[in-house]
């Protein structure tokens, strides 16, 4: 490409004589990546497609010039831009080079390569950049192109990956101009915060999609996704020729979220052999289509040889690729618990013991169980109370833990049982909880 056509094509991304666009701060994003840019090491941004990394680009880049960094000094390069002729590891040596030659005022620069799977062998000029040491580097890439489990072998230690999850129910309020500062405002707007839980668990938490407002429209772009994480991310990357079973056994996890999976359940329920089963399920997961929930033990091999339990990266996908909308809203509430408690960077698994009793949640800090969830949307039968807290209180004593809770619809309380405590806290108010909240990195 001539060099002016490649300056033109960088402005437009950049922030050197405009103001692009770049939508509402994921201030807990922002906040957890800053620090590491003191680092020499590439951040790498991964996570289901349209979970907004682009968007988080440009918001890391502002931040870096509300911090005083010229604009200059910064290079955006969305190589997913139509007008790249033949992305290639010479074009982006090509492009890197005009940018030192020709707009950048420091020795020091900070570089964000988006969409870098395009390249060939990217991975070779991201290692040199970071070994002289002239640029910080953000990575983002296709959920199933840009992999934590390649990036170590890719960059050998040199990078820190950061998962980026469709927005989280706080961020969700705020896209929607809901402010809540205090638990008071919580009460007083308990309505509208309804509304957007009833919203969120039929069309989910992808930015495009909460802001989208028409249904049909948000549908639509709901099916595109998931069509475009099975042949994209799966089916071209992969090469599979079994296109339809791959589909049936998606299809299969979605219209059974938050259920205990046995890959030879599923071999002769679908009629796949199980290899197929095991490996199509694999890549699933890889392109942050489906998360798997391991059973607690503190026995590797017994977690590893239960079954696990599937949730959707979105209650949107969920309902997306249902013959209809769902009517379990216990099961919604449940896969949406979960994501919160996966956006907030906690280490979770279910709990069973030899008689089946069942906790939902058990949260893990360290070496020690922290938490215990049950989610329950009604508790208006007695058999149905009795049922979650007995499991409940078996678990409780288990992990030596004097206090458990219960997630429901709207019910509120605190009693004393065989004396522990149970706490009954209203999905609502579980949501908007401000304490615990982190972002996980993995190095």
């Amino acid at each position: 490409m001539r060099e002016i056509a490649i300056l033109e094509l960088l402005d437009s991304w950049n922030f050197w004589t405009k103001q692009p666009e770049i939508g509402l701060p994921r201030k807990r994003y922002l906040q957890a990546i800053i620090p590491l840019f003191s680092t020499n090491q590439a951040i790498a941004l991964t996570g289901v497609r349209r979970s907004g990394k682009s968007t988080l680009m440009m918001q890391l880049a502002q931040q870096l010039i509300n911090s005083g960094v010229a604009p200059r000094n910064i290079l955006i390069i969305n190589w997913e831009d139509y007008r790249w002729e033949n992305p290639s590891l010479k074009l982006l040596g090509q492009v890197y080079e005009i940018y030192r030659k020709k707009v950048s005022t420091g020795k020091l620069v900070y570089l964000f390569l988006d969409e870098i799977h395009k390249i060939v062998g990217w991975e070779r000029f991201v290692r040199t950049v970071i070994d002289q040491k002239e640029a910080k580097i953000v990575l983002s890439g296709s959920s199933a192109q840009l992999l934590s489990r390649e990036l170590g072998s890719l960059l050998t230690g040199r990078h820190v990956a950061i998962p980026v999850f469709p927005l989280s129910f706080e961020e969700l309020l705020e896209f929607k101009g809901l402010s809540i500062r205090d638990e008071l405002e919580l009460v007083g707007k308990k309505r509208a915060v309804q509304q957007c839980i009833d919203e969120s668990m039929t069309y989910g938490f992808l930015p495009e999609v909460v802001l989208s407002a028409e249904a049909a429209a948000k549908q639509k772009t709901l099916v595109d996704y998931i069509e475009a994480i099975i042949t994209r991310d799966v089916v071209e990357r992969h090469k599979i020729k079994e296109k339809e079973k791959l589909r049936s056994l998606a299809r299969f996890y979605l219209t059974n979220p938050c259920s205990p999976i046995s890959f030879n359940k599923i071999k002769e329920m679908l009629a796949l052999p199980l290899h197929t089963v095991e490996r199509f399920s694999y890549y699933l997961e890889e392109a942050y289509l489906l998360l798997f929930l391991k059973r607690f033990s503190y026995k590797v091999r017994e977690q590893e040889k239960s079954p696990r339990k599937v949730y959707s990266i979105d209650p949107g996908l969920l309902q997306a690729y249902s013959f209809k909308f769902m009517e379990n809203t216990g099961t919604l509430m449940e896969n949406l618990v979960f994501l919160e408690l996966m956006k907030d960077g906690k280490e979770v698994y279910y709990w069973k013991n030899p008689q089946q009793e069942e906790v939902d949640f058990v949260v893990k800090e360290g070496l020690k169980v922290k938490q215990l969830l049950q989610v329950c949307y009604r508790l208006d039968s007695p058999d149905t109370k009795k049922r979650e807290i007995r499991a409940l209180l078996k678990a409780m004593k288990e992990f030596n833990l004097q206090e458990g809770s219960v997630i429901t619809s709207d019910y509120e309380d605190e009693e004393q049982n065989q004396g522990k405590t149970i706490r009954y806290i209203p999905l609502w108010r579980w949501l908007w909880r401000k304490e615990g909240r982190i972002i996980g990195a993995v190095e």
